[in-house]
């Protein structure tokens, strides 16, 4: 995900390409003068709307591998008992 320079953005990237779901509100302004900030703000909001990722659990390895043996466990016991 490419990322824009910004501070905002380097606070953000954990959230933003992480396991983490994101919400995002934006403060904008009706004063003409403040126009630019608001479009501005308005291009950044919808290029992270467009981030799209695939979170997965995060398993220990290790508990995984206790989950595995206590079921094959049970499987013999239940095929043997």
């Amino acid at each position: 995900v490419p990322y824009r320079e910004s501070k905002l953005t380097c606070i953000l990237q954990d959230a933003l390409g992480g396991n983490a779901k994101t919400i995002m509100i934006c403060a904008l302004s009706p004063a003409d003068i403040n126009f630019e900030e608001t479009l501005g703000t308005l291009r950044y909001a919808d290029r992270a709307k467009q981030i799209k990722n695939k979170p997965k659990v995060n398993v220990d390895p290790t508990e995984a591998l206790i989950q595995q043996l206590k079921a094959e466990n049970e499987r013999l016991k239940a095929q043997f008992g």
